[in-house]
């Protein structure tokens, strides 16, 4: 029986390999686009950057060292220079679009950075494997700059699946849907007509706010803001304010909300400040041709008739008044329950003892059927 020469003994402890072969190696050297490992083949073999990932701008270096095993794709037995072609980044694939569809078949949760903004979504690479989210399904609002997630990590399911053509395609959509929807049942659970919660504004319209309470969207109008006047709600808010409102109506999912406290109404003691009689000082707020509204506080106007601005004919109050204008007058007609107040600056020019005969309403109409 002959003897078998070094050089067969030495191949017959060398594994045989063939392309596709998942085999384990150890890294023997590493460049910046290149890394070489022995994988028990009597050749070395290569795996360079563009076969490890998809991210051109890894320096091997840093992800891996001399010594390191890892298990590769034989990609060709020999590359025509003796050498074996290795790729890490399809082995990963092969198991990404595992992971990708075991997640699809039990509508699992996945995380992934955001590695590309596309004109109609974003890309995400799970374990090598990219997923497409349009743009109609990366949030339950129409977003039209999608510069904003670039690099964020976010969460999505995945909504279809097809491996022979490639397409895995994402949705965040509804993910935000149902966690609103969630917020929303708690948060009708939570809240009760007459509570004061604390929400933030979330938009402004020419008609009031919408203000954001953790799960629904509430309605601030305008005739709701201030007890006074508000001449346009965008001069009083902006968005991300942060307010406490009152809770005034519930109405299905629809709320209206108010900054009319109670506590705050000026009407409250208006009966004290403003009895008959009374002087007092407002500012003209606003004209008609038969009188002016002049603001005494915040929500309290009460009415200067043209015929009490003065005991000289006034023909409108536009001709001696101007608005912001500061007047001082007397209360001559006080009405609670309709929340109206009658002024006259005339009748401070009334001679006392005509006032004390008798109201002073009916000193002033005696003044006026005496001219």
């Amino acid at each position: 029986m002959s003897e078998l020469t070094f050089e067969q003994m030495l191949e017959d402890t060398i594994k045989t390999i063939h392309s596709g072969d998942v085999v384990e190696g150890t890294v023997i050297d590493v460049k910046a686009d290149e890394i070489v490992l022995n994988i028990g083949y009597k050749s070395d073999g290569i795996l360079t950057k563009s076969e490890y990932t998809n991210d051109s701008s890894v320096d091997l270096t840093t992800v891996v060292k001399p010594g390191d095993t890892m298990e590769v794709k034989i990609l060709k037995v020999n590359d025509g220079e003796g050498q074996v072609v290795l790729t890490y980044k399809r082995l990963a694939a092969d198991r990404g679009n595992k992971r990708i569809e075991e997640a699809y078949n039990n509508r699992e949760v996945l995380k992934a950075n955001v590695v590309q903004v596309l004109e109609g979504g974003l890309s995400v690479v799970v374990e090598e494997v990219r997923v497409f989210i349009p743009a109609s399904l990366v949030s339950d609002t129409y977003e039209k700059d999608l510069t904003k997630y670039m690099g964020q990590e976010i969460e999505f399911v995945i909504s279809e699946y097809n491996p022979k053509r490639r397409r895995y395609i994402g949705d965040r959509r509804q993910l935000i849907t149902a966690r609103k929807a969630e917020m929303q049942r708690e948060l009708f659970e939570r809240i009760h007509e007459g509570d004061v919660v604390e929400g933030v504004v979330k938009n402004v319209t020419d008609f009031g706010a919408f203000v954001d309470l953790g799960g629904a969207d509430g309605l601030l109008h305008i005739s709701e803001m201030s007890w006074g006047h508000v001449e346009h709600p965008r001069k009083v808010f902006k968005v991300g304010d942060k307010l406490n409102v009152l809770i005034k109506e519930i109405n299905g999912s629809k709320v209206a909300l108010s900054l009319k406290f109670e506590d705050q109404n000026p009407w409250r003691d208006a009966a004290d400040k403003y009895a008959i009689g009374n002087v007092v000082t407002g500012r003209v707020a606003r004209m008609t041709d038969f009188g002016a509204f002049i603001e005494l506080e915040p929500g309290v106007d009460a009415l200067l008739h043209v015929s009490q601005i003065s005991r000289e004919h006034v023909e409108k109050p536009a001709d001696v008044l101007s608005i912001g204008e500061e007047i001082t007058a007397k209360i001559v007609d006080f009405n609670e329950a309709d929340k109206k107040i009658s002024l006259s600056i005339k009748a401070m020019a009334i001679p006392e003892a005509v006032q004390d005969n008798g109201d002073e309403a009916a000193a002033v109409q005696a003044e006026e059927d005496a001219e």
